[in-house]
């Protein structure tokens, strides 16, 4: 049984305005009631990382779904329930291409008959490291397009405080004609997957949820009432972006002091791992953060920009945060230090070496490569004129992204001993949980550990690790 919660504050919407017409009050009771009954018409649009575990979490608990995307290989394989995220599993497609309650399109006119509309796209940074909004605006003028009085409008996406307030409702307004918090209800609830993660799946994981006034709070914290655990309404949609920005920034940071603890405690011979498992023991007063090549995926790395952007509107400097920043760009760069001297101890030269990297996902085991340190790796390898390889059984070939267009097509190379012991250096990059390193520590001579990976194995004595 879900937790229900009720929003026990009011709020203040964009426009001030909140006396409570019949008119709001009438569109907020249908389309409560509807959801109570679970007859309510759920829209999301993206089908990646978010919003395919959301379709799913949706689709559970009984409520017809429909899938928007302009990726046609993915209403395609929704379609045929063929997976294209792996750790989601064969099941969980396989039900949703069979559900007469579930189906995905291409086509955005659907909108119009949704009363729920949930936005799962994309929020990245430009090359100047400020956001890009192109895909959040591209999608809310979509919406505008379709709008119906009635209408839930939920942005998942990760943003700057202010998103939803001055973007999104001027847009859809704008678009439609009609007025937030008196024509349809706008909410902000930011997404919060952890790929992978066997534990916490999105069904499993408490709710944030803000809105354009007390109505549109209230029935988005009914909407998520009936799928999430727990779902937390705060005052409004900026305090629900800044709380997401908050628990990343706070994640961003400590990572940027281990890794920077790291450098430090290897120039003075002290593993940085002994000294957090031993600093782990205490049971108050320290939370365990592990260093690693650079940061990957799509929050870490991306979402403090979003806040030191928007602080510079309000003439204000957010130093700390920019400073993890640079630390933590600064990885790659160390790993690639580490490399070359690991292979000038072996009276060889990174231009022209074969280097292999294992690990593309961003993450152990799973096969997200979102903003994955690796292709940093990669491009410094090749700027040095080093002939760089990978392997990941996860992503058994590069596909084209958005930033990394020059990798796609290149395929992982086979895991076994007369292609590992070919390479001139092996850097551990992601520390998949079902690589063999005894394997690997038999099969090559150099190998630069960025994760700890090979703390249980007993290498040849020809065999050296470099931690990195």
């Amino acid at each position: 049984m879900k937790m229900k919660t009720i929003p026990s504050f009011p709020t203040i919407s964009s426009n001030g305005d909140y006396i409570q017409e019949p008119r709001i009050r009438e569109l907020k009771s249908r389309l409560t009631q509807r959801i109570e009954n679970r007859t309510a018409n759920i829209g999301i649009i993206g089908l990646g990382y978010v919003g395919l575990p959301l379709l799913w979490t949706f689709h559970e608990e009984g409520f017809p779904v429909v899938g928007f995307d302009v990726d046609a290989q993915k209403v395609e394989n929704i379609g045929s329930g063929t997976p294209y995220i792996k750790h989601l599993g064969y099941s969980m497609m396989e039900q949703l291409a069979q559900s007469e309650k579930c189906s995905a399109t291409l086509d955005f006119a659907g909108l119009t008959d949704m009363d729920a509309i949930i936005m799962c796209v994309p929020t990245p940074l430009n090359a100047y490291r400020e956001p890009d909004m192109q895909y959040v605006e591209q999608t809310t003028k979509t919406i505008g397009r379709h709008l119906q009085k009635g209408q839930l409008v939920v942005l998942e996406s990760t943003s700057y405080p202010g998103t939803t307030d001055e973007l999104v409702i001027p847009i859809l307004e704008k678009m439609s004609g009609l007025k937030s918090a008196k024509d349809f209800f706008v909410a902000y609830s930011p997404e919060r997957e952890d790929p992978g993660n066997p534990n916490f799946n999105t069904a499993k994981i408490p709710k944030v949820v803000g809105g354009d006034g007390p109505e549109a709070l209230a029935v988005a914290t009914e909407l998520y009432d009936t799928v999430i655990v727990k779902t937390v309404p705060v005052s409004d949609n900026k305090t629900a972006e800044a709380v997401k920005l908050t628990e990343n920034i706070f994640r961003s940071v400590n990572i940027a002091l281990v890794n920077e603890l790291k450098v430090v405690f290897q120039e003075m011979g002290i593993d940085i791992h002994e000294v957090l498992d031993a600093a782990e023991t205490k049971p108050f007063g320290f939370m365990k953060f592990t260093p690693g090549p650079g940061l990957g995926g799509h929050c870490i790395p991306i979402d403090p920009f979003y806040l030191t952007w928007k602080a510079r509107e309000y003439e204000q400097h957010t130093r700390f945060i920019e400073l993890a920043g640079e630390i933590n760009t600064s990885m790659p760069r160390y790993v690639i230090d580490r490399t070359i001297k690991a292979l000038n101890a072996h009276h060889k030269a990174i231009n022209g070496s074969d280097v292999l990297i294992i690990g593309l996902a961003y993450k152990p085991d799973v096969d997200d490569l979102r903003e994955s340190p690796t292709f940093k790796l990669m491009d410094h390898l090749k700027k040095y004129g080093a002939n760089v390889h990978y392997y990941d059984h996860y992503i058994p070939e590069i596909w084209e992204t958005r930033e990394h267009k020059e990798w796609a097509g290149l395929k992982t190379v086979a895991w076994n001993e007369e292609t590992i012991a070919d390479f001139d250096a092996v850097i551990i990059s992601t520390n998949h949980s079902d690589i063999n390193y005894q394997e690997l520590a038999d099969w090559n001579d150099v190998i630069i550990d960025t994760r700890n990976a090979m703390k249980h194995v007993k290498p040849r004595t020809s065999t050296q690790i470099w931690k990195a």
